[in-house]
């Protein structure tokens, strides 16, 4: 079996983005040579998400307006006594999970006919870092 790991800095320009990464995932699986396996996508921060859906605008819109009613910015987080004010950046990266699994058939992502990838900032513009592990044969 063999492995292969890239690290992907992000650098958003709002707090809240949310940012399309299919095409990077694929780039890292063909760099790999890696025909059949898994790619596991992981954020490396604690206020960040990746998750698989639609990219549709509206869903997106939509997945902001959900996570804003289950994890609202306020200023009342118990978080925010350190210092800190983002805490419902903490909440909002429970809600979505830090990452995914995917399956490679054949040297390609193994997704279904809309399905893609995204990475999602909670506490952004600053420098945040993804890892991509891309594991098979």
């Amino acid at each position: 079996m063999k492995s292969y790991t890239e690290y992907i800095t992000f650098n958003t320009r709002r707090r809240r983005e949310l940012v399309h990464i299919t095409d990077r995932v694929q780039e890292a699986v063909d760099k790999s040579g890696i025909r059949e396996g898994m790619v596991l996508v992981s954020a490396m921060h604690i206020t960040a998400a990746v998750f698989v859906n639609d990219n549709e605008p509206g869903l997106h819109q939509d997945i902001w307006d959900w996570l804003e009613g289950l994890a609202p910015y306020r200023p009342d987080y118990r978080h925010h006594r350190t210092g800190e004010d983002n805490g419902d950046a903490h909440l909002k990266s429970l809600l979505i999970h830090h990452q995914v699994i995917l399956p490679i058939t054949d040297g390609r992502l193994d997704l279904g006919p809309w399905q893609r990838i995204f990475y999602a900032e909670f506490d952004g513009q600053r420098p945040k870092r993804m890892v991509i592990k891309v594991i098979g044969e």
